[in-house]
């Protein structure tokens, strides 16, 4: 059961990072087939793999931003940040015995219209640039090194 497709208006522009955040895209649909079912083991399932991606993926942006010099580098840490303490509260809940799933889902839909629209694409230009730059610096192995790094 699929709710949700990417879609061009959720790319940055940047393929590695938009193929990170269809990742998202998997969760939402994941949470909405749990909520139909109710099926607790499934929900922590996702808890994991979100708090792993999450934690993954935005410390690989970051590291973007930094080698790239994006002069906004430390607000968008404390968004991530506090999006990474918004999980670890759902987490807390679901411990605790709550059904999540649903909240979960839409939190996940309001971060991918509302952070990666409006926060991610204002570093867009200052990362495609940098990813240019190392490209033609013959640093083939920099990306594939970099993304190792956090997601292997």
């Amino acid at each position: 059961m699929s709710y949700w497709k990417w879609e061009p208006a959720f790319s940055v522009g940047i393929a590695v990072i938009d193929d990170q955040h269809k990742r998202i895209i998997a969760y939402i649909n994941e949470l909405g087939t749990i909520s139909i079912y109710h099926d607790k083991e499934k929900v922590r399932t996702v808890l994991l793999a979100l708090m792993d991606y999450t934690v993954s993926h935005l410390a690989f942006e970051e590291r973007l931003m930094e080698e790239a010099g994006y002069p906004k580098l430390e607000a968008h840490k404390q968004i991530h940040l506090s999006f990474i303490e918004r999980i670890h509260f759902f987490q807390e809940r679901y411990e605790n015995g709550e059904d999540i799933s649903k909240q979960l889902m839409t939190e996940l839909q309001m971060w991918l219209i509302n952070h990666i629209q409006n926060d991610d694409t204002d570093y867009k230009e200052v990362v495609q640039a940098m990813l240019h730059k190392k490209e033609g610096q013959m640093n083939d192995g920099w990306l594939t090194t970099l993304i190792d790094k956090f997601f292997k």
